[in-house]
């Protein structure tokens, strides 16, 4: 059968948690059988590869617009898979992307939709940008016909929520990284940061509100450690946050930039402790890939950070910084450890891909579905 992605940057290698979702996700639905296309933004890719690991990679223009680059790029990429790839289902990602939901039904696709997280909530967005947003959510559940969820406790919302379409409601997690090198060595750190092993905290992420970088940056200067601050990640359109933020820099406070690949493994790899303040996530790839590397996490007590089920000590109050700038000083006296082989049982791309696999061709074929969750 064959699948199109709508909705996010593209792949690989394009900074964001769906990206991220979908370079683990697709190559694995390749290897089942799957025919797979995702249809990528110009601005973020280069538009001469046109091949990830047998996903076919199409770029499509769309201006790189804070505020309508993703709803322009989405109209436009629905066209191309109905004209161009001409799909058995099409995938949309976000509920950003997700107004477009009806349109694409009228167009005669089969649409499958994965809402990553409340979006709305977001610290950017205006009040008539989360009311779109808002209305995406209800254009994605009410007229998909499969809506996947990555949040366990968003799922059990949105069922009670639109119970008459909570049979199409279905979740499947977030996957944490099981190709981690184990003999990588230090010497694979980035040279220009200037860092030793174990002796940094480490975020990663977009600079933007929500995640909560200006938390950690204030709690880190009200903690009392030896450890340097490093934040990995950029920020896809430059603010007035971003640049304010960056302002914050010193010996001690590194804004490393984006890291890709075996630079970024042996950062998550080689932290004390791996630091996630946000304010909102969908279920959070980055701690995911932190913890899959061996490294203890501290995270903000959002829902979809709880939904992770860490010990107590690895959560603190969301925009507390005088709790996290305790936990940073006290690191070594918190109980962070995990059981990790459990961890990624629960968390497994492979039985996430099987799941979306069995979700998809039954779709495809209209057989009604049940997956086997890999939570």
């Amino acid at each position: 059968m064959k699948l199109c992605a709508v909705g996010l940057r593209g792949i690989p290698d394009v900074m964001g948690g769906i990206e991220s979702h979908c370079q683990q996700l697709y190559p694995r639905l390749v290897k089942s059988g799957m025919d797979v296309t995702v249809i990528c933004r110009s601005p973020y890719v280069d538009q001469s590869v046109e091949e990830y690991k047998g996903v076919k990679l199409r770029s499509v223009w769309t201006l790189k617009h804070k505020f309508i680059e993703t709803f322009l790029h989405t109209f436009l990429a629905i066209f191309y898979a109905r004209f161009v790839v001409k799909p058995d289902v099409l995938h949309i990602h976000g509920i950003g992307p997700a107004l477009f939901t009806p349109l694409a039904k009228l167009l005669g696709m089969q649409v499958m939709v994965t809402h990553h997280g409340a979006d709305y909530d977001r610290q950017k967005w205006n009040q008539f940008a989360k009311n779109i947003l808002k209305f995406g959510e209800t254009m994605a559940v009410k007229f998909s016909d499969r809506a996947i969820v990555v949040g366990r406790s968003l799922t059990g919302v949105l069922k009670n929520r639109f119970s008459g379409k909570s049979n199409r409601i279905l979740f499947v997690p977030n996957g944490a990284k099981t190709d981690m090198d184990t003999q990588m060595g230090a010497e694979a750190l980035p040279k220009d940061l200037g860092i030793e092993p174990g002796k940094y905290v480490l975020t990663v992420g977009r600079l933007v509100p929500e995640k909560g970088f200006h938390d950690l940056v204030e709690a880190y200067k009200k903690s009392d450690t030896d450890l340097k601050l490093v934040i990995v990640g950029g920020a896809d359109h430059e603010d007035e946050y971003s640049m304010k933020l960056k302002k914050q820099a010193s010996d001690k406070i590194i804004f490393a930039g984006r890291r890709q690949g075996d630079e970024l493994n042996a950062l998550y790899k080689f932290a004390r402790v791996f630091v996630l303040p946000s304010y909102h996530e969908g279920l959070p790839i980055v701690a995911l890939e932190a913890i899959s590397a061996g490294t203890e996490v501290i995270i903000s007590d959002i829902t979809p950070n709880t939904d992770i089920g860490l010990p107590e000590d690895a959560y603190f109050k969301v925009g507390d910084t005088d709790a996290l700038a305790y936990k940073i000083t006290h690191v070594d006296d918190m109980k962070l450890a995990i059981n990790k082989e459990a961890f990624l049982n629960t968390f497994n791309w492979d039985a996430i891909s099987d799941d979306t696999y069995v979700i998809a061709s039954n779709l495809a074929m209209g057989i009604p579905v049940q997956p086997r969750t890999a939570a």
